[in-house]
């Protein structure tokens, strides 16, 4: 006799659904739990389908698939209610083809609702198939299993959706209500919300590592929220790559899985992107923060932009603020001369007097820190040596310098 549980009989709360369970009496309540993990994982690997299949597999061919992984990913794809697999590929395509642009279905520059929910509440170019007309999907429209997914994606997405969860929790433990509520609506809601935020947060919140040209970005919560998706600016600059996290501690489950399914022998051709120029992109962001820092930094006058003196107006000069020669440049010390610290006596003895050796070894071997300080204390460059003046700080013998190409 099915029943539910009194206080007599140790009623719990179960911490997975934060609801009653109803059991027949004399179950164990640990098998009950037990039953309700295995269910969300399954859940979790089938909404994996939308991430590892629908769009790595289909929508960026970055990796081959046997028929029983294919067949797998388009089912737990179904169940995802998200769509056929030829219409979401379609317009991921396109999201891609046409970032931030009109064209794009999700334009992130329409704002944060848009890019959440609001692009499938109102008719856009893209949905009247201007802008995915010319996408490229011919490849999905010969896969027999996609094809037939497509024609039938209604009952198929009811049955995978609705029933079939439904059905594993009531018929499984008894727990109907437990299967609309959580495992049929709850579970579409958050599976919907989480690829909902790879159009959204994704596009606003995080870093841009590898370019910043258009808006897609990484961050660790995306990651969290989307099963690894949430590396986003290294997506959409190696789409083709199997990995949307590149560094191996990088939050990335659906890279693990397809990894997993090579080595069981379900998958095979794993693209991945060359190292190489993997790193041309970090490196290059990486250039463009420094250069900034660069740019907001105050350096030494250039020679072309320092006056060319004598040996008589230098000489002349020195006898009434500190002037110090060294490797060809004039250097006004006169507000150092109370911070020197070989003291002021010192620095005043060479005074008007090339002090080149001096500064490097011949008293003491300054370090380049001094060099960049003394840089900074330039007033001109002697007539004599004028032609060889060349001469870099340490700071300056590694300079960022911007190239203006034409498009």
């Amino acid at each position: 006799m099915v029943q539910r549980r009194s206080a007599h009989n140790h009623t719990r709360d179960c911490a997975i659904w934060v609801h009653e369970f109803t059991i027949k009496e004399g179950d164990n309540d640990l098998l009950v739990v037990v039953l309700y993990l295995l269910d969300a994982s399954v859940i979790a690997v089938l909404f994996d389908s939308i991430a590892s299949g629908y769009h790595r597999l289909w929508s960026h061919r970055s990796y081959a698939a046997s028929v029983p992984l294919r067949a797998f990913l388009l089912f737990g794809g179904t169940s995802a209610v998200q769509g056929s697999c030829l219409w979401w590929a379609k317009a991921h395509r396109s999201h891609h083809h046409h970032t931030d642009t009109d064209l794009d279905p999700y334009n992130s520059s329409r704002g944060l609702l848009w890019t959440h929910v609001g692009w499938m509440l109102v008719k856009t170019k893209s949905k009247t198939g201007v802008g995915n007309g010319n996408v490229e999907v011919s490849d999905l429209k010969k896969d027999p299993l996609v094809k037939w997914q497509h024609d039938s994606y209604f009952p198929l997405a009811v049955f995978w959706g609705l029933l079939m969860p439904i059905l594993m929790a009531g018929l499984g433990w008894g727990d109907w209500p437990g299967g609309v509520c959580f495992a049929g609506a709850a579970r579409l809601t958050v599976a919907h919300h989480s690829t909902f935020c790879i159009n959204s947060i994704a596009h606003y919140l995080g870093s841009t590592p590898y370019d910043d040209t258009l808006s897609p970005r990484d961050h660790l919560l995306s990651a969290l929220l989307t099963m690894g998706e949430g590396y986003h600016n290294f997506h959409h600059q190696f789409p083709m790559d199997y990995r949307n996290a590149y560094l191996w501690y990088q939050w990335d489950p659906t890279k693990w899985f397809i990894a997993t399914c090579n080595f069981l022998g379900l998958a095979r051709n794993l693209k991945v992107f060359s190292g190489n120029e993997i790193e041309k992109g970090m490196l290059t962001m990486e250039l463009k923060r420094l250069k900034k820092i660069q740019d907001e930094l105050r350096w030494p006058l250039k020679t072309d932009e320092l006056s060319i003196w004598s040996w008589d107006k230098f000489q002349k000069e020195a006898e009434n603020r500190a002037l110090v020669l060294i490797s060809g440049f004039i250097h006004d010390t006169s507000s150092f001369l109370a911070n020197h610290p070989g003291g002021k006596r010192l620095l005043e003895s060479y005074v008007g007097k090339d002090a080149t050796d001096a500064f490097f070894g011949g008293v003491y071997r300054h370090s380049n820190a001094a060099q960049n300080l003394l840089a900074m204390m330039r007033v001109g460059v002697i007539e004599e040596n004028k032609e060889t003046q060349e001469v870099f700080p340490p700071s300056e013998r590694l300079y960022i310098a911007q190239r203006h190409v034409k498009c």
